[in-house]
């Protein structure tokens, strides 16, 4: 249906019907890619939880529930795991670009206010000032329609539109009026198309999680094969299979063979990296830094490049007076009340409104004729009480003729060829990201006929020259400085005019020309890569331009933040590793960000990629307690299964290790301050110590078991207890050693776990609930002469390790 069919008349109440019959309607709900049914099913129907969770249920059914404590840690982390993917699901779905109240539709000749989701294909929209476009549509009636698209597409300017163009949906109109004839609804308009890639859902990038997984994994699929020769060995040893299931020797042989199993799982490894994060989280939040997905913490630390948008980011976002220049004022005695009167006006725009601080309104003067600004013409023109005369305020070229503008000298500065015309002034000044207004006065006052057809008035001569900027973040060369000084690089990109952008970014100590004009970006992925790394300030980007640009840097191997306020800012926000959203910005940025600086202040970002460093060093330091146990452990299963040696320690034992010299030691030393800078390489270099370092504990256990049961015939009892002190002495060691260099905290934190180790052996309570004996002075000599020999080898390995570490971050 073309416009002239549709007139203004619109849709008759049968095309409707026939259009929500078939399905042309603006209702859309977009579903984001996860449900609640698969964020339970990857988080509690997984391989590592089957394990666990099997043990668990086997220890109960056999009656020891002593030794079946690890399962409630399962339970937790099951819990964290679902909590962190829900609140990410329920941000998605909050997502709206479109929350128009209403929207105005004219059917059968009459206007109605309906549901934005009620709007159908070629319904015409009546477009006041104040309203959101509901769906695309093309103009066909418009009298000064003038919309703001600066969320969608970065432009800060509004834009003005005439019949024939088109207006996107989500766009606000600004000024004037119009109609305009929908062509695209629901799913297919702008905004919701935007709306549906944003809300698909991405868990944001975190090397530590994926290297945690992978171990998870690797222990997963290794646990089936060990399982099975442990399970034969302590079989086995209690007379064979038939022998066994006939008599209890098989329950006996079970909880042997599930204290390898779970020993060989990091429970505390997933959970303690959750609070971590969560910790982190906290400390953030309570410097106006909402992290709206724990992970998000790690990642800033890790980033290299962070594209920034002008708007709202290294600027306030609005515009404020800077100076004026006056040309030639003699013939105009009454200009700066006239500006007065442009800066006061109800209506005036954000512009006019940044001159009331430089001329407050002492005198309050009536307006004639006027012809209010428009953006298409760039100028607004009044005749006002007694200042005689029309006074015209707008941009200098588009003001005063061309020949003049050209022509005229400005007094302001001097040429290398002699005094500057106005036209290099403005040039001049616009390159130092100024924005410039001219006013001018002419003798003859405004008549019907200059308004009707707005009209300039003849006889006008420039006035004052008067400059205008965006006022600059305190703290953004700080920052700025700061990433410098850090190694990461610098990407300013904005839908702003590339040479107004470069210009403030000189302000805040980043010099890049006069920047690229993102419109002669090549599109093929590699050229724009190349351009994109070889570049530092880009205007005129569109949105899909930003997420574009933020892949080409992703494929050349950096990891990359995005910051931004506006809806044009979202998409490059959710592809980026981590994106950052100011809290004054739309909702779907926010909705799509890791992170949200409420306070709008950029300043903070050093402390986020802070506290992430915090975060990944200490969690590399106490990964190193979990995933040497893991080892010790998969080293016994098959020692003692090739060996067919009985497992020298009960679940219940474990858990006094697990707690005193892992899990509460590396939650405090989680916390603690550590502003080293992060590496990559986390698994490689935290599987290097603890590898070794669990090798030596566990061929210590093969050794005192051994001795203990072959050549001096011990009872299991007291094989179990010499196997829990060798564990715990060793333990406490690589506690030490992870926790270089010492502190008087970290020397607190090792002696309170010593202490706790000696005091469940010496309370009768604890030594009776662990099965703990007191050993024989033979066996305590073993145990003292095997600790000492591990200690030593587990020390050359901390001490390799660290030279070798070294001697990699010094050749990059």
């Amino acid at each position: 249906m073309d416009a002239a069919s549709t007139g203004a008349v619109g849709l008759h109440a049968a095309e409707v019907a026939a259009r929500v019959a078939a399905g042309h309607v603006n209702a859309f709900t977009a579903d984001t890619s996860r449900t609640w049914w698969s964020i339970v099913r990857a988080n509690v129907f997984t391989l590592f939880n089957a394990i666990v969770f099997g043990c668990f249920a086997a220890l109960l059914v056999l009656g020891r529930w002593q030794d079946a404590l690890f399962g409630f840690a399962a339970i937790f982390n099951t819990l964290v795991g679902c909590f962190q993917e829900v609140r990410a699901k329920v941000a998605l779905d909050r997502l709206a670009l479109l929350h128009a109240p209403h929207a105005r539709v004219r059917r059968d000749g009459v206007e109605a206010e309906i549901e934005p989701g009620g709007v159908v294909l070629d319904d015409l929209l009546v477009l006041r000032v104040g309203d959101q476009v509901a769906a695309d549509a093309v103009v066909i009636e418009d009298s000064g329609l003038e919309v703001d698209e600066s969320m969608l597409t970065g432009e800060a300017d509004a834009v003005d539109k005439d019949p024939g163009d088109e207006v996107l949906s989500g766009s606000i109109v600004v000024a004037g009026h119009g109609i305009a004839r929908t062509v695209r609804v629901g799913a297919a308009s702008y905004a919701n198309r935007f709306a549906h890639e944003a809300r698909r859902f991405r868990l944001a990038h975190s090397e530590l999680r994926r290297s945690v997984n992978r171990i998870l994994a690797w222990v997963a699929w290794g646990i089936g094969p060990l399982a099975l020769l442990v399970t034969n060995a302590q079989v086995q040893i209690h007379g064979g299979w038939r022998h066994a299931l006939r008599s209890d020797g098989w329950r006996i042989a079970a909880v042997d063979s599930i204290a390898v199993i779970t020993a060989m799982i990091p429970l505390g490894l997933v959970l303690l990296t959750s609070i971590a994060f969560a910790v982190g989280a906290a400390r953030l939040a309570r410097d106006k830094v909402l992290v709206q997905e724990l992970p998000a913490v790690e990642g800033l630390a890790r980033v290299d490049v962070v594209c920034l948008d002008k708007t709202g980011t290294l600027t306030h976002g609005d515009i404020a007076f800077d100076a004026e220049h006056p040309l030639d004022t003699r013939s105009a005695p009454g200009w700066r009340a006239a500006l007065a009167w442009f800066g006061a006006v109800p209506d005036a725009n954000a512009t006019a409104r940044s001159l009331a601080t430089a001329y407050p309104d002492t005198v309050t003067r009536t307006a004639g004729r006027e012809i209010p600004f428009s953006s298409a013409r760039k100028w607004s023109a009044v005749t006002i009480e007694g200042l005689p005369g029309t006074w015209v305020l707008g941009a200098p070229g588009l003001v005063v003729p061309d020949s003049a503008y050209r022509t005229v000298p400005w007094g302001g500065n001097a040429a290398a060829d002699g005094e500057a015309t106005l036209a290099a002034a403005v040039h001049e000044l616009a390159s130092t990201g100024h924005r410039t207004l001219l006013l001018a006065h002419s003798d003859v006052a405004l008549t019907a006929g200059h308004v009707d057809g707005e009209r300039l008035p003849s006889m006008l001569h420039p006035v004052a020259l008067l400059t205008l900027r965006e006022r600059v973040r305190e703290d953004a060369a700080s920052t700025l400085a700061y990433f410098a000084r850090q190694g990461v690089a610098v990407k300013i990109i904005s839908g702003d005019d590339h040479e107004t952008v470069a210009a403030i970014a000189r302000q805040v100590g980043v010099d890049d020309g006069t920047g690229c004009d993102a419109r002669t970006l090549p599109v093929d992925p590699a050229a724009l890569a190349d351009a994109v790394d070889a570049r530092i300030v880009f205007g005129r980007v569109t949105p899909e331009q930003k997420k574009a640009m933020v892949i080409a840097l992703q494929s050349r191997g950096h990891t990359v933040a995005m910051t931004g306020d506006g809806i044009n800012d979202a998409l490059a926000i959710k592809q980026a590793d981590i994106g950052i959203a100011m809290d004054s910005g739309s909702a779907a940025t926010k909705a799509v960000a890791r992170i949200v600086l409420l306070d709008g202040r950029f300043a903070h970002l050093p402390y986020v990629v802070d506290e992430g460093r915090r975060v990944i060093a200490n969690i590399e330091r106490v990964s190193v307690l979990f995933l040497t146990k893991t080892v010790y452990a998969a080293v016994i299963g098959v020692l003692f299964g090739v060996l067919v040696v009985q497992i020298p320690f009960l679940p219940r034992q474990l858990s006094i290790t697990d707690g005193l010299t892992i899990g509460i030691p590396a939650f405090f030393l989680a916390l603690l301050p550590d502003a080293r800078r992060c590496r990559p390489g986390f698994l490689r270099r935290t599987l290097s110590l603890a590898v070794p370092a669990g090798t030596v504990i566990g061929i210590g256990m093969t050794v005192l078991a051994l001795i203990g049961r072959g050549a001096w015939q011990l009872p299991m009892s007291q094989t179990r207890t010499a196997a829990t002190m060798l564990v715990a002495i060793l333990g406490l060691w690589v506690l030490i050693l992870v926790s270089l260099p010492i502190t008087w905290l970290k020397s607190f934190i090792a002696a309170a776990m010593t202490a706790g180790c000696l005091l469940i052996w010496w309370l009768p309570f604890t030594a009776w609930f662990f099965q703990l004996e007191p050993l024989s002075t033979e066996l305590l000599a073993l145990v003292a002469v095997i600790a000492v020999a591990g200690t030593v080898l587990i020390g050359f390995v901390f001490m390799v390790h660290r030279l070798w570490v070294r001697r990699t971050d010094a050749h990059g």
